[in-house]
């Protein structure tokens, strides 16, 4: 048994409390963590450590939404391009030699009923594909040199429905907004490290050479932020990218499944990606994997429930299924 299935309009749905939510949380999770790491810091060095705790934390706290908005502005306005820099993507025109993916694009788009969304080139002769965007009017697929040339025609209009009905279900938005998030604290959590903090008067702020209270409190202050972005960005970050229901690949395989009428094409299109769907590029954006239609990497978690996709083995199974009940 499969369980309940949901329709695309609640999956919808489902994304956009997600996504809102995770808007929501974003800044209050900063500064929880913040304060729990301010504690642990203040404690091991003054016995009445509440009131230069929460004094910290006031100081702190407008760096640390400040960050939340910087994370949540640049994954508005930039978090599409920075996935497709990630994968090194270019543009395809109509003028290209892949013309014929352009026309299966937007023949697929409209049986979608979605807008056309512009088509990106990554050159790895892999198979592989993802689709970034804040919303279908201004989204974007990238398809792999590979994936084009070696799939048959009804496999790649499989994959490229798969990609488009994560665009319809808004998947896209939460992709975007994460794998950007990812990117913006790894730069942060590496820029305010203390190691990098430099000099002044040939006194290091790292060693506390200089017995001026002020600078303790200041290097304390950057101590606990440069704590705080890197949990986020090794722990916290990691766990959010987990809670986007891997659901979301099942019903983008049913939902594409449904454009196209043949399932049995996109479970052989999956069959041939998951024995070769490595993209050299993205080897240093392990964040990526859960944008594409499966992992970039031949790195694999210990234990499904860290996965970012579920088994290929099952998402063959459930469109062979639909094969066999015969969507036409």
């Amino acid at each position: 048994m499969m369980g309940k299935s949901i329709t695309a309009f609640e999956h919808i749905q489902s994304n956009n409390f997600k996504t809102i939510l995770l808007i929501l949380l974003f800044p209050c999770s900063l500064v929880a963590l913040f304060y729990i790491v301010c504690f642990f810091i203040y404690v091991g060095q003054y016995q009445n450590a509440l009131p230069m705790i929460n004094q910290t934390v006031l100081h702190g706290m407008p760096i640390i939404i400040g960050i939340a908005l910087v994370w949540m502005f640049i994954s508005g306005l930039w978090g599409d391009k920075m996935m497709l820099g990630f994968a090194g993507a270019k543009q395809l025109k109509k003028t290209d030699e892949y013309k014929h993916i352009y026309l299966l694009v937007e023949n697929t788009a409209i049986m979608a009923g979605l807008p056309t969304p512009k088509i990106y080139v990554i050159n790895d002769d892999s198979l592989n594909a993802f689709a970034t965007g804040y919303s279908p009017k201004n989204a974007s697929i990238a398809l792999t040199t590979g994936i084009m040339k070696k799939l048959s025609p009804l496999e790649l209009q499989g994959v490229i429905a798969h990609e488009l009905a994560h665009i319809g279900n808004r998947d896209i938005r939460l992709n975007m907004m994460l794998i950007a998030g990812v990117g913006i604290f790894g730069l942060l959590a590496d820029g305010f490290s203390p190691i990098r903090t430099p000099q002044k008067n040939g006194v290091s702020i790292k060693t506390g050479s200089s017995s001026s209270k002020n600078k303790d409190s200041g290097f304390l202050l950057l101590l606990a932020v440069f704590i705080t972005l890197m949990i986020f960005h090794h722990i916290i970050e990691p766990l959010l990218l987990l809670a986007v229901s891997r659901t979301r690949e099942f019903a983008a395989d049913a939902t594409g499944a449904m454009i196209t009428h043949h399932p049995q094409a996109l479970a052989d299109a999956l069959k041939k990606i998951s024995k070769d769907s490595t993209v050299e590029i993205l080897e240093n954006h392990k964040n990526m994997a859960q944008a594409c239609i499966y992992a970039p990497f031949n790195a694999k978690p210990l234990f499904s429930l860290f996965s970012t996709h579920p088994s290929v083995e099952e998402r063959i199974k459930r469109l062979e299924q639909m094969a066999g009940n015969a969507i036409i």
